[in-house]
């Protein structure tokens, strides 16, 4: 059969990647086309467009590079009109993916599975109304999830497990590198504890976040070296600026390597804070907003969630400190960070909250339980 898949991030590659590698064990004849990255290329199929020319966030970009957003989607309504794929697969990626929806449903009888949940539980739960019409299944990776669609909007998914855990499962397996042998193959310091700088993928989150993080980070220096994480979907141009002049060393590519060997970190929200706590690294969650009073007004009053980060939102409970908007500032970020470095008041009960965290995520795979599924209600159809 024939799948056509979209995302729109690094994050997302990934888990496109690893289900197409699972939809290829079920269905021996899959073939793929993909708006996409490296990741889903080297499963195989074609590439339409790099996802990198597709990701801008925040207001402002997003309005600069309207044309090409445009432009974008017309091309992939387009291209998913002439080449009849069997089905549609959106990967999160909201903003793109629900227009892409909208139109597959109205012009095509193509069904649409979405592999990933756009965060509508947290904001913008009007949402439910469009993917209600236009998503044929929801494959959720998150547990809450199962209640929010079914038991608030009785919209019924598929929960499938966790893809993240599954993947941390997975490297943790494959790895016996130890700490000394990873600082001597990328330059860095096997005498000194690792502080990880995890300051998201996009380049406004690394904008807006990165140099606080060094700033505050920097205070406990004498003892411990700073790692940047630096993501795929950005070049080593774009973080010179920032870590010229400072004592910060990085990372390309290799998030999972250096949280293996990380004492603490800081993390911006994401998948990032949950790769963070499956890995058993102590973070804090820090998150810079514009206009920050006003922000956690909304976040008070107007978000539907009680947190910003998926540790929390698993655990249902405060486990990771979520300096956002009014409290994300220099001083508090270094007093969190002290609580949770060896010592601290907080490290092992942050732990044992890890622990809560992974056992309500399960051991299914994620991709393989979608794939089955996927290909099964494909068949069907047919």
């Amino acid at each position: 059969m024939r799948y056509y898949l979209i995302v729109g991030e690094a994050s997302g590659d990934l888990h496109a990647s690893r289900l197409m590698h699972s939809l290829k064990a079920e269905d021996s004849e899959a073939e793929f086309r993909f708006f996409g990255g490296d990741l889903m290329s080297a499963e195989g199929g074609t590439r339409v467009k790099h996802y990198r020319e597709l990701a801008y966030m925040g207001f402002v970009p997003v309005l600069m590079h309207l044309r090409t957003i445009l432009g974008n989607m017309e091309m992939c309504k387009r291209d998913i009109t002439e080449w009849q794929p069997d089905v549609v697969v959106l990967v999160d990626y909201p903003g793109f993916n629900l227009s892409i929806a909208k139109y597959v449903h109205a012009h095509t009888h193509i069904p649409v599975y979405y592999y990933i949940s756009p965060k509508i539980w947290a904001w913008k739960e009007w949402r439910i109304k469009s993917i209600r019409r236009d998503v044929d299944e929801m494959f959720s990776i998150l547990p809450f999830e199962v209640d929010f669609y079914e038991g608030k909007h009785h919209y019924p998914i598929h929960y499938v497990g966790n893809p993240t855990a599954e993947e941390v499962r997975a490297y943790k397996a494959a790895h016996s590198e130890s700490a000394a042998d990873f600082c001597r193959a990328n330059g860095l310091d096997a005498d000194r504890p690792i502080i990880a700088l995890l300051a998201g993928s996009r380049r406004q989150e690394v904008k807006d976040n990165l140099p606080a993080m060094i700033e505050a980070a920097s205070a406990f220096g004498h003892e411990y070296q700073l790692v940047l994480a630096k993501a795929p979907s950005l070049d080593d141009e774009y973080y010179a600026p920032f870590i010229k002049g400072r004592d910060v060393k990085s990372v390309s590519n290799k998030t999972y390597a250096l949280l293996s060997h990380s004492t603490a970190a800081l993390v911006t929200s994401g998948t990032a804070t949950l790769e963070t706590a499956l890995f058993g690294v102590p973070q804090t969650v820090c998150y810079k907003t514009p206009l920050p009073h006003i922000i956690y007004f909304a976040f008070k009053h107007v978000i539907k969630v009680p947190y910003i980060s998926l540790v929390n939102l698993i655990a249902g409970r405060k486990v990771v400190s979520e300096l956002f908007a009014k409290y994300f500032t220099i001083r508090q970020i270094q007093d969190d960070l002290r609580s949770i470095l060896p010592g601290g008041t907080r490290r092992d009960e942050m732990l044992r909250g890890y622990a809560d965290v992974a056992e309500r995520l399960g051991q299914a795979s994620a991709p393989d339980n979608a794939a089955r599924l996927m290909v099964e209600l494909l068949r069907k159809r047919r």
